[in-house]
């Protein structure tokens, strides 16, 4: 899921996810787990995004309680008061749209990125939330293991995820409401053509695509319903 979710990322024109691709690999060097022959993804690390003390077993950059989280959405952080805010944590309020978007979209669950930097024993519905930010770019999040649900039902979306964001960025909402999203993520799935294969080629993936299509449009029409305003990218 996570090649797939790095796809689906550049397609929608967010870059914040990092680079993954499908690998098989056959180094004596390496446990006998990642060499079974089973295609393994690979990301490209960045050795500057930052973490909390133990970066080993954590890979947030901060910690935020839901109520701490729902508080930094309602004050606008970078747009209606400074990032340095006493409720902000650095990070500039359109960002929290893009993760929200792109969580929605892959329904996220267990141990992932979209819980917005909470303490991993922090839980609600099941699900965990985890991002990243760069040292370099401490205002914009990385997302990372995007873990999800690509055959989670319709009628069971979890729109918690979408809980007090109040704004989309508009790039990626134009890309949805195009109609052009299957055409755009089957022609850059073919790019990586360990994963294409692997996966089945167009007859393989179409399946997925369907799903993420299909939550595409409930986006769309909440974004309709509660009038949420479209930002353009930072």
């Amino acid at each position: 899921m996570s090649v797939f979710a790095f796809h689906l990322d550049r397609v929608l024109g967010l870059n914040r996810s990092l680079p993954t691709v499908l690998r098989t690999f056959h180094s004596e060097i390496l446990p006998y787990k990642y060499t079974n022959g089973s295609p393994r993804p690979v990301i490209w690390w960045d050795p500057s995004i930052q973490h909390l003390s133990d970066a080993e077993n954590d890979q947030n950059s901060f910690s935020l309680t839901w109520t701490q989280y729902q508080t930094l959405l309602q004050s606008g952080c970078g747009t209606r008061v400074p990032l340095n805010f006493t409720s902000c944590v650095g990070v500039h309020h359109s960002e929290w749209g893009r993760l929200a978007l792109f969580d929605f979209l892959l329904q996220v669950r267990g141990t992932i990125k979209i819980n917005i930097c909470f303490p991993q024993t922090f839980e609600f519905n099941g699900f965990f939330l985890k991002c990243q930010i760069k040292k370099t770019e401490p205002s914009r999040l990385v997302f990372i293991d995007n873990a999800g649900r690509p055959h989670q039902p319709q009628d069971n979306l979890n729109f918690r995820l979408l809980e007090g964001i109040d704004e989309f960025p508009e790039r990626a909402v134009s890309v949805l409401q195009s109609g052009c999203l299957e055409r755009m993520l089957l022609h850059s799935l073919s790019v990586d053509r360990e994963f294409w294969v692997s996966r089945g080629k167009v007859s393989g993936l179409k399946s997925i695509i369907r799903h993420v299509e299909q939550r595409a449009k409930a986006l769309l029409q909440y974004i309709q319903e509660k009038k949420l305003r479209l930002t353009r990218d930072l």
